[in-house]
This record gives C-alpha cells, structure tokens and sequence, in this order.
C-alpha cells in the first residue's frame, strides 16, 4: 500500500526527464524501477537523491559492487525496508552474488541483529581497545 501514486505523465517535468534519462544513460538500460517513479512526486527530492546514490553506490571506490550491494542489503534488512532488500539482492545476484554468499550473508545479518540488541540489553561498555579517543596516539 503506497502513500503516493506517480502519474502517468512523469517525464512531462523538464526535471524529472533529465533525472531519468540519466538513469538510464549511467544503467544502460530503459527501466526506471519504481523508487525513482514515487521519488519523481516531487523533482527536487529526485534530483538531490539520483545523484547522491550514482556517486556512492555507482562511482568505482576501494569497495567493489558487490560488497556495496551486500552492505546496502544488510542495513535494508536492519531498517526492514522490503523493497530495499529485494532491489538489492537483486543487483547484488547480477553482479554475481553466489547463493553461498546470500547463505553466509543473512548469517551475518542475523548474527550481528541478535549479538548488537544483547550488548544493547546489557548495556556492555566500549572497551578501550575499541575507542578511537581513548587509543594512544
């Protein structure tokens, strides 16, 4: 159930055309998944965010693709975004994401939910060793 419903006629908005015909250009492809249809309600909101997620996600760093998808489903798990997880995993099997990985990926997400909310329950200090400004310099 969506809060908002694009129209028909997005890409009538200057705006929002440039954002998609970006998309598709840095993709190579003509679909516009559905996160950047509800995102185009509102122009700005959509080209402050294309651009943000070309540059961090899409830009080539120290950390490959894959990771940057594994990564990307893990906090969407932690935030229970559903189509985040499912647009993730999805980019995260094209750029070849084993089913041995996905395996040993949710064992992670699980491990780190499970061991993250007992600390939280017990409220465990940070050892020195861990904190930045406590570690001699």
């Amino acid at each position: 159930m969506s809060t908002q419903v694009p129209t028909d006629d997005l890409e009538s908005d200057p705006r929002v055309k440039a954002v998609f015909d970006d998309i598709r250009a840095f993709r190579g492809t003509d679909f516009i998944n559905n996160m950047w249809l509800w995102l185009a309600f509102d122009p700005a909101l959509l080209e402050r965010t294309w651009p943000e997620v070309k540059e961090v996600v899409g830009k080539p760093s120290s950390i490959d693709p894959l990771t940057k998808e594994m990564i990307y489903i893990a906090v969407s798990v932690a935030n229970n975004c559903t189509y985040c997880v499912h647009s993730h995993t999805a980019a995260a099997r094209a750029k070849g994401m084993t089913q041995e990985q996905y395996g040993e990926l949710l064992a992670i997400i699980g491990l780190a939910g499970k061991t993250n909310q007992l600390a939280t329950a017990l409220q465990v200090p940070v050892d020195d060793a861990f904190d930045a400004s406590r570690r001699n310099r």
